[in-house]
């Protein structure tokens, strides 16, 4: 088992066959706290040091990805470390219904979740929140005020995602595009814990639905 230990950008790397990697257990000159896998090739287990002071001698995070010494299983972790930015739609009509979608592809496939998808590069959250309404539902939607905000490690992914629930409408009947999405509906609030089943998504729902009213 290797460690990835970051403070304030700085990453602790030994060097392993004249090349900086990371560190095992064995290596590390500090106490540290556990706190998840990593989606890495080999296991890697995020850490936070107990560090009396700011390390200044270790290298950035940034730099370590353009070393030609740095290790891929190093560049791999400090890739996995990078938090997953989604916008999550919360659609609703009368009386009590919210719109979900059951994915095609990626993480959702045959899973059922709410319309919305990844942040790009250079993209506002209410801009990715729109276009993914239209690439989605195949509808212009509206995108209103931010209601929650959620983050967590997948157990399933190991990426630490960022999600980020806003108000929604749309303008017409969804049209989806089978290549994303396999299938819109509307599911009454009671149903949604046993289609979506996702603590974590239903929680931010039924937040999300209480500052609607």
């Amino acid at each position: 088992m290797r460690y990835y230990a970051e403070s304030d950008g700085h990453v602790y790397l030994v060097r392993h066959q004249g090349r900086l990697d990371l560190p095992t257990a064995g290596e590390l000159p500090f106490p540290r706290e556990d706190i998840a896998q990593l989606a890495t090739p080999e296991p890697v287990t995020f850490c936070v040091p107990a560090l009396d002071k700011h390390p200044a001698a270790w290298p950035l995070k940034d730099a370590v990805i353009e070393d030609p010494q740095a290790s891929e299983l190093a560049r791999a972790a400090i890739h996995a470390t990078m938090p997953r930015v989604v916008v999550e739609g919360l659609c609703t009509r009368d009386p009590g219904e919210i719109l979900l979608v059951k994915g095609s592809r990626g993480f959702t496939a045959g899973r059922w979740s709410l319309p919305g998808g990844f942040v790009r590069f250079g993209e506002r959250p209410e801009e990715a929140m729109a276009r993914e309404i239209q690439e989605e539902l195949g509808v212009p939607g509206r995108v209103g005020p931010l209601l929650t905000v959620r983050a967590r490690v997948g157990q399933r992914s190991h990426l630490h995602w960022l999600m980020l629930f806003y108000r929604t409408s749309i303008q017409a009947p969804p049209q989806v595009d089978p290549d994303e999405i396999a299938e819109a509906a509307w599911c009454p609030r009671a149903q949604i814990a046993d289609r979506i089943r996702d603590e974590v998504l239903v929680a931010a729902i039924e937040e999300g639905l209480a500052r609607i009213r």
